[in-house]
């Protein structure tokens, strides 16, 4: 079963970002699933960071990537047009997926007599301001939990349109994002929502991991490779920083209900990290991964264009429909084991998504053309170059 579905794997990329997003996006169907025991061994547990922040850096990365080279083809105007059209795309999905998950949690709340399913979620306007609601939805300033990080996209994708001239211009443009990340962090500066102050991911702090991927995905590997080689002890550090990070997040979060009592600073501490405005901790958590996965996962890895991993692979090529169908699912599976927590369920719920997630890259790679094209000769598998 797993060869067909390597056949509709795109080659000729670097796949590392492929397989990441995947896993990303398994990621976000199993932490918006409330219930799912799988969710303590996901990033969000163990880290500064979570599916959202590897899902915007890649998605930095593949612009950069895909609209770098339009850019030097084609000129600004062009590729501009194209990223606004790819935005025009992501906002219809985004408000498909608002009617539909919209609709599947409003008739589950009603069906099953739980209105506190429309408290949790934040759709609860729906209920005392229903065309207020729907037209603020549509000019994405009322974003419901799980419905807020399109949006989030579509905003990183304009404010890139604009500033595509100075893509050519790396430092420039890393200066720019900096100077607005720090303006969103120390000025407040965030886009307003109804009814509450801000978006919940605020564009403006959030665009800085999204040029970073741009320019890294614009950057030579070679001169990568010079500036931020491989260093045994570093990793070392790295990877113990992590691991104390890991202790500390589970310490605070989870201790006191096993009589594990943090100390008061370093709880004080934890609760400021906050998701919003990107938190430097959070930034360099996503900056140190990167490091360590782009030298210990090579480019050409054996494992990239192995049938197991061809899954998350395709689903990561297939990003968009995969995500919508993450959001989606996830709520089927939280009634699922509000049905029964048993070990058997837990363990449905999470395979039945994951293969449910496949099949629906499976169907865009083949809407696509991917399936109808001829086979074109898989990348070589071997040792290569290690480039983020």
């Amino acid at each position: 079963m797993l060869r067909p579905i390597a056949s509709l794997v795109r080659p000729g990329r670097d796949l590392r970002v492929d397989f990441i997003r995947g896993l990303a996006l398994w990621f976000i169907f199993i932490d918006h699933t409330p219930g799912n025991l799988l969710g303590s061994l996901t990033l969000r547990n163990v880290a500064f960071m979570d599916a959202t922040e590897a899902f915007v850096l890649l998605a930095g990365f593949a612009s950069g990537l895909a609209y770098g080279r339009m850019l030097e083809r084609e000129g600004w105007a062009s590729t501009a047009a194209r990223v606004a059209g790819r935005c025009g795309t992501l906002y219809v999905a985004h408000i498909f997926l608002f009617v539909v998950f919209t609709a599947q949690v409003g008739f589950s709340a009603a069906a099953l007599d739980q209105a506190a399913y429309l408290d949790e979620l934040a759709l609860d306007p729906f209920g005392d301001d229903p065309y207020r609601a729907m037209l603020e939805a549509l000019l994405l300033r009322y974003q419901p939990h799980f419905l807020d990080i399109l949006p989030l996209y579509i905003v990183l994708l304009a404010m890139f349109a604009v500033a595509l001239p100075l893509v050519r211009r790396p430092l420039a443009l890393l200066g720019v994002a900096v100077a607005l990340y720090l303006a969103a962090r120390w000025l407040g500066l965030a886009l307003p929502a109804w009814r509450r102050s801000a978006w919940f991911f605020n564009p403006f702090a959030w665009q800085l991991l999204f040029i970073i991927g741009v320019v890294l995905a614009r950057a030579d590997p070679a001169w990568l490779a010079k500036r931020f080689p491989w260093h045994r002890g570093l990793a070392v550090l790295a990877i113990l920083v992590l691991a104390a990070v890991a202790v500390a997040l589970n310490l605070v979060w989870h201790g006191p209900a096993r009589g594990w009592y943090p100390p008061e600073p370093l709880a004080a501490w934890v609760a400021t990290v906050d998701k919003t405005g990107l938190h430097p901790a959070r930034l360099a958590t996503v900056l140190v991964a990167v490091w360590l996965v782009a030298h210990l996962l090579p480019a050409q890895a054996r494992f990239l264009t192995s049938r197991w991993a061809a899954p998350f692979v395709l689903m990561g090529q297939q990003s968009l429909p995969v995500f919508c169908a993450s959001i989606a699912l996830s709520f089927l599976g939280r009634l699922a084991l509000e049905a029964s927590d048993g070990v058997a369920m837990l363990a449905a719920v999470n395979l039945a998504g994951l293969a449910a997630l496949v099949a629906v890259g499976v169907v865009a790679a083949w809407y696509s053309g991917e399936g109808r094209r001829k086979p074109t000769p898989s990348l070589p598998a071997g040792p290569g170059t290690a480039t983020p």
